[in-house]
């Protein structure tokens, strides 16, 4: 496995999780049961916002929560998708910025629900 390292880029990412499944994980769990886990994380993450940041209160046992550890599993989950799936998410991604820029050039600028705030 590779060396696990502080900064990555998501090329390196992608490798180092792949790595990580081929030597720990021993495989990929098939892409619907990924699809199910990304959604717990989702959900996971979700009742950290709702509680700590929303107007639920926290229960003592979420306060333990760590926010960046559980986008870290989201994050985590989403690679292993695009991994077994041959999506390079580095190329995705640069591809989804330019459709924004050109999709929402003025969109947000000119919408008054973000004027004033």
């Amino acid at each position: 496995m590779n060396e696990i390292r502080e900064r990555v880029t998501i090329q390196d990412a992608q490798q180092m999780i792949d790595d990580w499944i081929k030597s720990v994980g021993v495989r990929y769990f098939n892409e619907l049961t990924n699809m199910a886990m990304l959604t717990e994380e989702v959900g996971e993450v979700a009742r950290i916002i709702a509680r700590r940041y929303g107007e639920q209160s926290e229960k003592p046992s979420d306060a333990e929560k760590s926010l960046s550890d559980e986008l870290a599993d989201v994050l985590f989950v989403l690679i292993c998708l695009a991994n077994q799936t041959g999506v390079n998410l580095e190329e995705a991604l640069i591809q989804n910025l330019k459709k924004k820029t050109v999709r929402d050039e003025n969109r947000h600028k000119e919408n008054p629900k973000l004027k004033n705030q």
